[in-house]
């Protein structure tokens, strides 16, 4: 069995301090599994909001439900917060019973969306976002740290990235199920599984929409508009819906992990960004365009690095899109506590490098790491101009660097 990256952090964080551990992320991407391999020999238990007969012993009393297990146990919540006043009957759990057990809660929803407690759980909890495996994980025996980044851009010619992991990772996604299985028949399979349940099961649970099929077509549609600016209009026009309803799906998809958005960045100094973010999907296997998904990938290990940086207590890191109103655009912009801290440009083969980076409207945008990344394995080169480094180097090199 895999052991996942965030096993240690969520141990020494969150379980050893007594703070209950919330872990979110997309359906199958191994959070039930994570939680289970927190689990000791059998100082622990698992339940599943599904199972009828939880359900029922939960809706009788949350308190009984646990109130007989060892001292230290590990209790896993999964999906509980489809439960009514889920907030406020875990609190009371607890705080009565926190000393003595280990909670730990999981969702493909996100957590924090859910208001049907009226009871605040601040300062009992940590949360944590599980992503789809990455280079790092599937690679690292030590998690990559921000602050090592700036020595290890200097000695990235000693890493030896494997193409085969690579290859794996591009073809069949990160999903454990069928990158694992490294199958074309079975990541069809699997894929369509996904888009049912999500659709089917956790829209329904978060909503009451009567026209699925419609959200069925709009997932459709979505892989071929990905990398490109959210066009909501667009969307509107090919559905035949309203404005509003498809803002309204669109922002469902979000919350049940099916896409993401990657806003743009802007201060005082670039005031012409544009405001549309730029669509991504957590899934990248199904985006059929190569360079369309080369850049979800790059998006997607990004993002996964700035969620495990905020989440493990690194700092607060973000990732932004840079784009003016003229044309000017840098795909990716890493912040740290609020200040631009690696700028990223996307090319397939393309060695030579964008002019972008040079560019007027970004003169004043101080950048510790200015790099580009391509998809050809084996390159490794600096550029300087106008008093700015930027390093050209393969995605699969650099991907090493992420956890």
């Amino acid at each position: 069995m895999f052991e996942r990256s965030l096993l240690r952090e969520i141990e020494e964080l969150a379980l050893s301090r007594g703070k209950m551990a919330f872990i979110s992320g997309p359906r199958q991407s191994g959070k039930t599994t994570l939680a289970k391999m927190l689990i000791k020999g059998e100082t622990g238990v698992y339940y599943n909001w599904d199972e009828l007969e939880f359900r029922r012993r939960w809706t009788k009393s949350p308190l009984e439900t646990v109130s007989q297990l060892k001292r230290n146990s590990i209790v896993i919540f999964d999906e509980i917060h489809k439960a009514s006043k889920w907030k406020q009957n875990l609190k009371g759990l607890y705080d009565t019973l926190g000393d003595s057990i280990q909670i730990i809660v999981t969702g493909s929803a996100r957590l924090d969306l859910y208001k049907k407690g009226s009871d605040s759980l601040m300062g009992r909890y940590l949360g944590f976002r599980l992503h789809p495996f990455s280079l790092g994980e599937l690679e690292n025996k030590k998690l990559p740290l921000p602050e090592d980044f700036s020595d290890q851009m200097m000695n990235i010619k000693n890493i030896k990235p494997r193409s085969k992991t690579w290859d794996r990772l591009e073809s069949f996604g990160g999903f454990p199920e069928p990158l694992f299985s490294e199958s074309s028949r079975i990541l069809k399979i699997w894929q369509k599984g996904r888009i049912d349940k999500i659709v089917r099961e956790d829209l329904r649970d978060l909503s009451r929409i009567p026209e699925l099929s419609k959200i069925e077509m709009m997932i459709a549609l979505l892989p071929e508009r990905v990398s490109s600016p959210v066009s909501l209009n667009s969307l509107r026009e090919d559905l035949e819906v309203s404005y509003d309803t498809a803002r309204r799906w669109i922002n469902y998809l979000k919350q049940l992990y099916y896409c993401y958005e990657i806003k743009p960045w802007s201060n005082r100094v670039i005031g012409s960004l544009k405001k549309q973010g730029k669509l991504y999907l957590w899934d990248w296997s199904e985006v059929i365009n190569l360079g369309a998904r080369f850049e979800n990938m790059v998006a997607s290990h990004l993002l996964k690095a700035c969620h495990y940086w905020t989440d493990t207590g690194y700092g607060v890191f973000e990732l932004h899109t840079l784009k003016t109103k003229s044309g000017e655009e840098i795909d990716f912009l890493v912040t740290w506590d609020k200040k631009p801290w690696l700028a990223v440009e996307c090319k397939l083969n393309q060695k030579s490098l964008s002019p972008h980076f040079f560019s007027n409207a970004f003169k004043n945008l101080s950048v510790t790491h200015n790099i580009q990344l391509v998809r050809k394995s084996g390159v490794n080169e600096i550029k300087e101009n106008k008093g700015k480094t930027v390093q050209i180097i393969s995605a699969d090199r650099f991907f090493l660097l992420l956890p």
